[in-house]
């Protein structure tokens, strides 16, 4: 059988597969090749970017790891999923013995993994971003009122590019669990001076919001990203992004945010959110958005339970194989304190700072936070124990 490669470049995937998955996978998942079961990479043991030069792995999206083993999980439209860890070679050989259809959706998969991420509204994923939070609300969840006022926002973002945040994340609504929804000529009243202001400057800011109309006075006034709770769902938020080809992050909720904690559920919360952002990235490509304008967030804290948080957050290397750059926002998320001492939002740093390496340990490309001085200092010792 042919041997399969990750795209373009043959020395992204391995040389060659071999003709039988004997080992590992031998008798694994038998019913993998019938029609509607879907297969998933997830990249483990990560290594030192180093070990692809040597040939040892293929590197996770042009970042500071590499891999040679995979955790190959399938699952149908029932209940069933199965789940193996293996080398590379013998998943792609295990695909060709399923079906062509696995074969090809593992390439596929692959090769999104392995591909080095293209710059993200002009900022290169050289080294993890970081994504301050610029809350012009009254209601926030953590600094509800703190920044509200135009000058406090305006102050608030200037020390935080100071400490070294890369994009600054300007929201006008509330999002917290139980929130009422914002009139977007008020979310525009709230966020425009301070996204004028930054633009000004040449910062990089990122409009927080779900409305379309907001999204289009944001980009005129210099918003650089749409950040998009969402996931454009707002039916002319697709329109104006194509149009206005401004870059999108795309992120996963269940529900709408007065209701979105009342029960949220999931058959397996991972996989279900990475389908969920598969089949939005599929509609944004068709309608003229290309994946590298696009970052997806799984969403942490927005439709899920601590449980399911922390079964996203275990699997954050999985997201890569949408091709896509992947954002964390956790920063001072309930789960946080439920898992420790029920500590208020501003007592969960070093909750938030724990998790957040956990994902750039995943190859995770931005973090969104409220505590940026905290994070540059944490991300300069990651990058000094992590070189290139």
């Amino acid at each position: 059988m042919p041997p399969l490669s990750a795209k373009p470049a043959p020395k992204t995937a391995p040389k060659s597969a071999p003709k039988s998955a004997a080992g590992s996978l031998a008798g694994f998942c038998p019913w993998a090749g019938e029609e509607g079961v879907r297969v998933y990479l997830r990249p483990v043991g990560l290594m030192p970017i180093a070990a692809w030069a040597k040939g040892a792995a293929v590197p996770l999206a042009g970042g500071r790891f590499a891999f040679s083993t995979a955790e190959l999980i399938v699952r149908d439209r029932s209940a069933r999923i199965d789940r193996a860890f293996a080398p590379l070679s013998e998943i792609m050989a295990w695909g060709w013995e399923r079906s062509r259809a696995v074969a090809e959706a593992l390439d596929r998969q692959l090769g999104a993994l392995t591909r080095a991420r293209a710059p993200f509204a002009g900022l290169a994923l050289d080294r993890p971003l970081i994504m301050g939070i610029v809350n012009v609300t009254p209601d926030s969840f953590s600094d509800g009122g703190d920044f509200l006022d135009p000058a406090a926002a305006i102050a608030h973002g200037e020390a935080m590019l100071a400490a070294g945040a890369d994009i600054l994340d300007i929201g006008g609504e509330s999002t917290r669990p139980g929130a009422a929804p914002v009139p977007p000529e008020e979310e525009e009243r709230r966020v425009l001076p301070v996204i004028r202001h930054f633009a000004a400057k040449g910062a990089a800011v990122s409009v927080d919001t779900r409305h379309a109309s907001v999204m289009e006075s944001a980009a005129a006034a210099g918003a650089r990203i749409v950040n998009d709770i969402a996931g454009l769902s707002d039916p002319n938020a697709l329109p104006v992004v194509s149009r206005s080809g401004t870059p999108v992050v795309v992120m996963h909720m269940q529900g709408e945010p007065g209701t979105m904690q009342a029960n949220p559920t999931y058959r397996d919360a991972a996989l279900d959110v990475f389908d969920w952002l598969e089949e939005r990235i599929a509609r944004c490509v068709a309608a003229g958005v290309p994946a590298e304008r696009i970052t997806v967030d799984p969403g942490i804290g927005f439709g899920k339970r601590t449980e399911h948080n922390l079964e996203i957050l275990r699997h954050t290397a999985l997201y890569h194989a949408l091709g896509c750059a992947v954002l964390i926002g956790l920063s001072r998320k309930g789960f946080i304190g439920r898992l420790s001492r029920e500590e208020p939002p501003k007592e969960r740093l070093a909750g938030s700072l724990a998790a957040g390496l956990e994902t750039l340990n995943q190859g995770a490309q931005i973090l969104r936070v409220h505590d940026v001085a905290e994070t540059a200092q944490a991300r300069a010792l990651w990058e000094g124990l992590h070189p290139r």
